[in-house]
């Protein structure tokens, strides 16, 4: 069993904001593979399907980008999911935007969202997408990150989404430094 969780911030007012990468990606890969019926169980709304004979689970956590690793955690242990499984699709204000990178047992380069994660889990052994947003040397980096792309940006920011949703795919299938391999020296103009 695979666990993806897309880190975001819940309500109409984040949506779309470059902190909701997560949120679009998941939302995203739902509407590829025709996935509708989502649920809802410790504050997280999830779907569940098969692929290629593994189960796999998308979380969006409800809790707020802050306070994902509660909501992770809680998944981890009602459906007994190794942290070996688990892809976390986060926003990267160190990358420029139409970059991604995976990576495992990295530090959380200030992300607070990860910061809550790697507490719950007790490891930063665990895998993550990251998708740049770019920081822009913005002063203000919280109006920053719940901010919206311009339209320019949006347009990048679709094609990495579209390029992410492939990753969490082949993450199902491939060992991680096959995927690694694949994609990290990849980038989306």
């Amino acid at each position: 069993m695979k666990l993806i969780v897309g880190i975001g911030n819940p309500g109409k007012e984040y949506e779309h904001t470059r902190h909701n990468i997560g949120f679009d990606t998941i939302d995203a890969l739902c509407s590829k593979l025709d996935i509708v019926n989502s649920k809802s169980k410790f504050n997280g709304i999830y779907y569940e399907f098969n692929y290629k004979g593994e189960k796999i689970i998308l979380l969006k956590p409800q809790s707020y980008v802050n306070l994902s690793g509660e909501v992770v955690r809680k998944f981890i242990d009602y459906f007994k999911i190794d942290v070996s499984d688990i892809l976390v699709v986060v926003d990267d204000l160190d990358q420029e935007i139409g970059r991604y990178k995976l990576k495992t047992n990295s530090s959380s380069g200030g992300h607070n969202g990860l910061k809550n994660i790697e507490k719950y889990l007790g490891t930063k052994n665990y895998k993550r997408l990251k998708i740049g947003i770019s920081n822009k040397n913005e002063n203000n980096i919280i109006n920053y990150v719940l901010g919206k792309f311009s339209k320019e940006e949006r347009k990048t920011i679709d094609s990495v989404i579209n390029i992410a949703t492939d990753i969490v795919l082949d993450f199902i299938t491939l060992q991680f430094d096959q995927l690694m391999s694949k994609y990290n020296s990849k980038t989306q103009n």
